[in-house]
């Protein structure tokens, strides 16, 4: 599970869709993939209808913890963009009862595709 309490996350990394395949079976009927974005191990997958947050687990990786944040509990959100020191994007999601995640995206990842993404589902 996500520590709210640090509210901190690994670099995550645009990658394809194919590491999604153990979130898939959480999915309701209308749900799609949007994103997926990787870490070292971890995984985040952005889908229509919340995020999804993949933490492995363990030596071999098979043990695996998933945290479903649903747009619908989002309060506030924030983007940061990369700079031309700073290279790395940021993602700060409110949610109701909750608390905060932070998403740390390397530079190369669209970040405001991000934002667009969490306003159409909240706004």
């Amino acid at each position: 599970m996500i520590d709210f309490k640090n509210g901190s996350f690994v670099k995550l990394k645009k990658t394809d869709n194919s590491i999604a395949g153990d979130v898939m079976g959480l999915f309701t009927a209308d749900e799609r993939i949007v994103s997926t974005y990787k870490g070292i191990r971890d995984y985040v997958v952005f889908t229509t209808k919340r995020i999804i947050s993949a933490n492995v687990q363990g030596m071999t990786g098979k043990k695996k913890d998933f945290t479903s944040l649903p747009y619908s509990k989002i309060q506030t959100f924030s983007i940061e963009t990369a700079g031309v020191l700073d290279l790395d994007s940021e993602l700060e999601v409110y949610f109701s009862g909750l608390g905060k995640a932070i998403f740390a995206f390397t530079g190369s990842s669209d970040i405001t595709l991000i934002g667009k993404l969490i306003s159409e589902y909240i706004l």
